[in-house]
Parts: structure tokens; C-alpha cells; sequence
């Protein structure tokens, strides 16, 4: 037993674990990633490097027979590889290096074009175009004929076509109604008054005979008379009102006797002989005047019963304005109420208040105004007075 031997089992090797990570990176992986990185679809390269999006699919999956001429896959290799910012010669080497691509001469009949050449279309992978193979991942199926129409886009045409159609109809009716012609009957069926021959009785000379010798015929402005219109004929005028010779102002108007006025005035006036009577009274007076007067400079604003302004501004010293006589008083507003009187027929009232005051909404009639002012004081206010006299002297010269 101790002399026995053991014999050593044979060393395994070494084989060192792969991590997550740790896988061989093909060519048209790192492609696709950079893409995606940049954000760039297939058709977005086609538009900015301006090479097919199939010859762009055929690098990524390094497949030369996608290519119509392999004289010019170098060029799109290096070109899409310095598009995404790879080495341009070390993307072409590894594209060789998967697809087993090599060069060809220029003059090589490798190098000319596969248009014509006879080739197995189950051999290629994804064949001659990406875009026609319904195993492309990145470009939806193609849509049916009728997938593009939206029931709601029918039943809008079928709507606007009833429209059109009930329109024209329409029209078409209205254009009927107004065209035709329809004969209404009559109460009465007419009748021939008289069948006439218009032959009767024709001879070839004119016979006088004895009821015919004091005949005269009608003149010829008897016939004219006969056939002209009546509305040609002497108009008949009616007055609209009484001729003016028979008015008589004696009789109507504010000069009828009773009124007042004497009747020769009435006679003077109008020429005609009227009889006397009582002179003519005047029932209601002249409507008193009403003015304002400023004796220093005050500003002055008067407004209308319904807002309007009348007049505003500065009234300098011996300044009057006349206040017009209205249906509705207006009113005053004053800034130096002490500077401003009334004058009624000549007689001054005031003033409108104390010096320094401003007064509103005073009532500009003459009945308010003397009852709530007194006579002006011509003692109390030099300047009033200065103007009175003034005044009094332009009227006296």
C-alpha cells in the first residue's frame, strides 16, 4: 500500500473568463451605433452624403453584391466612415476583412458594372434594393391602396356632393318655375261680336246717293280730337287751398278786429275796410336780460340743462356775456365768486359769493337770481361801481 503510486491528474488550462463586455465588435455594430449616437436615420445619410440608403444597409452589413459597380465601394466606405468620424482606411480594411471584398483592377472585369450579369437573387442577402425587401427592419411596410382613405374624408365628400347636387337641382327648378307659361281660364268664353266680309259691298267707284248729298265729313283736327289720349286734353286744376284774393285779414289771424287792433291800422296795412276796433295788448312781456358782469378777472364756466358747455374761460374786469334764454335754466360755476355779479334789465345782483370762493350749479334765471341775491352794493365794491359809471356814461353820450 505505501509503495503504491499515484499518478497526477493532467493540468487543465488556464481559460480566463469573459466579461459582460468582452465580445468581438463587428464593423457594421460600431456603424450602427455611431449612427444612433449622431441621431441619423438611414435616409437621413442618404440625404447628406447623397448615396443610397441600400448601399449605406450593404456597408453596415458588409455585403459588396449590393452594389451596382464594386469600382466605387471603396469611395462609399471611406466616405460614410469619416461621415460618422471613424478612421476612413481602418473601416475599409475591416470591411474587407468581413465581407472577404478585394479591390479590383480598374480595367478587371471584376471592376465593371453587375448590371446585365446573370446572378442568383436567393444568394444575396438583402438583395440589389433594402427598400423593396419586406425584411427591412428600419422602413415600415408599404400601406395598402385603400389604407390611405379615412371613412370620415368619404362620408365629408358624400356630404358635400349632396350639397352641390340639392343646389343645382334647386336652381334648376327655379330656372323651370320662371320659364313657363301658364294660361289662366276666363269666366267668360269670348264671343264674335259680328262676322264682317271685308268684301261686301266693294265697288270700284264711290256712290253718292241721296242720304249721302249733306254729308259732310270731319275735319281733320275732329279726328285728332278723337283718337288723342284724355290725359291730353285742357287739365282740370283743383286748388289745394283757397286763391289768396279771398283771404281777408279782418276776419282771420292776430288781426281780426276783436284782437285788439284799431281798424285803421288794419286799413294801412292791408287796404282793405275793416271796421274799428280795440288796439292790440301785448299779453306776455319781453323776457327780462340776463347778462353777467365781471368786475375782476374770475374764471367762468355756464353749461346747458343737458351738459353742453356754453362758455367757458377767464372773464377779464368790465367783461359781460349774455346768457341765452333756454327751455331748461343752465347753470354757472364761478372760481372767484367775489369778482362776479348779475345785471337783470340793467339792475346788477350780487355777488355770486365771498371773495375766494369757487360757486357751482347756480341756477341762471331770473326769477332765482333775485330772489336770492340782493341789489349790488355800489358803495361796497369799487370796482363795480367804477364799471356802472362807465356804462352809464357810454349810454348817456
Amino acid at each position: 500500500m505505501i509503495g503504491k503510486t499515484f499518478k497526477r491528474a493532467e493540468e487543465s488550462e488556464d481559460v480566463q473568463a469573459k466579461g459582460f463586455d468582452d465580445y468581438e465588435l463587428r464593423l457594421g455594430d460600431l456603424m450602427r451605433g455611431e449612427r444612433a449616437t449622431m441621431g441619423k436615420s438611414l435616409l437621413d445619410v442618404q440625404r447628406e452624403l447623397k448615396i443610397k440608403a441600400a448601399y449605406i444597409a450593404a456597408i453596415e452589413n458588409a455585403d459588396p453584391s449590393a452594389f451596382d459597380t464594386p469600382g466605387f465601394i471603396a469611395g462609399y466606405v471611406r466616405s460614410y466612415a469619416r461621415y460618422l468620424n471613424m478612421d476612413p482606411d481602418q473601416a475599409f480594411a475591416a470591411f474587407c476583412a468581413e465581407s472577404g471584398f478585394a479591390t479590383a483592377h480598374g480595367m478587371s472585369a471584376e471592376a465593371s458594372s453587375l448590371k446585365g450579369k446573370s446572378f442568383d437573387p436567393s444568394a444575396v442577402p438583402l438583395g440589389k434594393d433594402i427598400f423593396s425587401a419586406s425584411a427591412t427592419p428600419f422602413i415600415p411596410a408599404g400601406d395598402a391602396v385603400l389604407s390611405g382613405i379615412q371613412p370620415r374624408a368619404v362620408g365629408s365628400v358624400l356630404v358635400l356632393v349632396a350639397l352641390i347636387s340639392g343646389l343645382g337641382y334647386g336652381g334648376w327648378t327655379v330656372l323651370q318655375e320662371v320659364q313657363k307659361v301658364q294660361f289662366a281660364p276666363v269666366d267668360q268664353t269670348p264671343v264674335v261680336v259680328s262676322d264682317l266680309d271685308p268684301l261686301a259691298g266693294v265697288t270700284n267707284a264711290i256712290e253718292v246717293g241721296d242720304a249721302l248729298a249733306g254729308l259732310e265729313a270731319p275735319s281733320a283736327a275732329a279726328f285728332d280730337r278723337l283718337y288723342r289720349p284724355q290725359a291730353l286734353d285742357v287739365p282740370v286744376l283743383v286748388a289745394r287751398d283757397a286763391p289768396i284774393s279771398t283771404l281777408r285779414p279782418g276776419t282771420i289771424g292776430a288781426l281780426v278786429p276783436d284782437a285788439g287792433i284799431p281798424a285803421t291800422a288794419v286799413t294801412e296795412i292791408a287796404g282793405l275796410d275793416l271796421p274799428e276796433g280795440p288796439a292790440v295788448q301785448v299779453v306776455e312781456p319781453d323776457v327780462p336780460e340776463l347778462q353777467l358782469v365781471a368786475v375782476r378777472p374770475a374764471w367762468v364756466r355756464v353749461r346747458a340743462a343737458d351738459g353742453t358747455v356754453i362758455f367757458e374761460g377767464v372773464m377779464e374786469p368790465g367783461q359781460n356775456f349774455v346768457i341765452p334764454a333756454t327751455e331748461e335754466p343752465a347753470t354757472l360755476r364761478v372760481g372767484e365768486s367775489g369778482a362776479m355779479y348779475f345785471a337783470v334789465n340793467g339792475v346788477h345782483y350780487g355777488p355770486v359769493g365771498p371773495a375766494g370762493v369757487v360757486t357751482s350749479d347756480v341756477a341762471l334765471t331770473v326769477a332765482s337770481l333775485t330772489e336770492t341775491y340782493q341789489i349790488a352794493d355800489l358803495a361796497a365794491d369799487n370796482d363795480l361801481a367804477q364799471i356802472v359809471n362807465v356804462a352809464e356814461a357810454v349810454v348817456d353820450e
